[in-house]
């Protein structure tokens, strides 16, 4: 189960932030064997002196357009898939959205599969005793 941020401003347009969304969730199903109906997001859109980023960092340049997505995931993904995940989602926002490449910083945490509880207080992927 994925659970997914993703932090832009509030200068976008109505509905940009859900696209943002809908992006990264195919991103998921279509190349980190996620499965379908596991969309768990919290989509934050912020003042623009709520989003703090440097003007450049590794070479490259960031504008007020920035886009912060995060994924908390089980870990064991390797990093070619990894790589092919950020490649698609990259594509996709750049394409679908006119994202400038540059403003798109994305971030895994990956974490194991007890650190999850789905309801009820229970932690349904620990081992049954």
């Amino acid at each position: 189960m994925p659970f997914v941020r993703i932090d832009l401003g509030k200068q976008y347009p109505d509905g940009v932030a859900q696209q943002v969304g809908n992006i990264v969730y195919q991103a998921m199903i279509n190349h980190i064997n996620v499965p379908a109906d596991d969309k768990f997001q919290v989509i934050t859109r912020h003042d623009a002196d709520e989003l703090v980023v440097p003007k450049s960092y590794l070479g490259i340049e960031y504008s007020p357009g920035i886009i912060f997505i995060q994924v908390t995931l089980n870990e064991g993904r390797s990093t070619d898939l990894k790589k092919k995940f950020y490649k698609v989602i990259c594509e996709g926002l750049v394409e679908q959205l006119q994202i400038r490449p540059e403003d798109i910083v994305i971030n895994l945490v990956e974490v194991n599969k007890e650190n999850w509880s789905f309801g009820h207080g229970e932690m349904q992927y620990a081992p049954k005793d």
